[in-house]
């Protein structure tokens, strides 16, 4: 399993002070140096946090320092105020890996994933349009067979199935429905296995619950950002970084 670190929350908090503190390529160089895997970025059109600005430089030092770049965000997604649209963003940066979430201007984060019968056409351009350029895909599912199948007739390389429930019933001592839901997610790393799909996860994963992902089956990548700024403040932001090092390479 590798680990992708999501940086929105340091650009988010830089631009509540309006500058560059802290600045977001710092922090992208830390990462590098201590090792991780790649780096996420998913910008709205509000540039909430990251920029299209910070898609294109952090993509351009991931590919200088041979790290991959995940790009996430709604493939319809269009032109708004500085925001350039996702399809020119994928043009521009050129990511290792594009990550397509049904997120609208309304959600505070990504909280579901895509629906079969949402775009289908569209959708399916426009990951035809991005093989042309040898670039990754994945989507944003539910832990839901229905949706792997889904992403294998539309042409997807990978899914990213949606932990985020999870997390909560983990969280909250739900014991039954973890349960269901874990059952749920190794079906889905199972299928994906049999679809030849890559298999990506993340949404509310920690360093407590990542060792029960593990259990549910090989996972190729973790997508984490919210629990590792929040971790930093306790720990510092190296010691965090090499404590979520460590667990997802336990799945090796």
């Amino acid at each position: 399993m590798k680990l992708s670190v999501n940086l929105n929350k340091i650009a988010l908090i830089r631009n509540s002070r309006g500058n560059d503190n802290p600045s977001l390529i710092d922090y992208v160089k830390k990462c590098i140096e201590l090792g991780v895997d790649g780096l996420t970025l998913h910008p709205r059109p509000d540039h909430r946090h990251a920029t299209s600005e910070d898609v294109i430089n952090v993509s351009k030092i991931c590919t200088d320092n041979d790290i991959e770049f995940n790009l996430e965000g709604n493939p319809f997604s269009l032109p708004h105020g500085d925001f350039i649209g996702f399809q020119e963003l994928c043009a521009k940066a050129k990511p290792d890996q594009v990550t397509l979430v049904p997120d609208d201007l309304q959600q505070i984060t990504s909280d579901h994933g895509w629906q079969p019968g949402f775009s289908d056409n569209e959708l399916k351009d426009f990951v035809d349009s991005l093989k042309d350029s040898s670039v990754r895909t994945s989507l944003f599912i539910d832990a839901d067979t229905a949706a792997v199948e889904y992403a294998e007739r539309i042409g997807f390389d990978r899914i990213e199935i949606y932990t985020g429930p999870f997390a909560k019933y983990l969280e909250d001592k739900d014991l039954v429905n973890f349960k269901l839901c874990k059952s749920k997610i190794a079906e889905c790393i199972n299928l994906a296995n049999k679809s030849m799909l890559g298999i990506n996860a993340g949404h509310d994963l920690n360093l407590d619950n990542l060792p029960h992902l593990i259990e549910c089956g090989s996972v190729d990548e973790v997508s984490i950002g919210h629990a590792i700024i929040t971790d930093a403040l306790k720990f510092g932001f190296e010691d965090t970084i090499m404590k979520y090092i460590k667990a997802v390479r336990k799945s090796y």
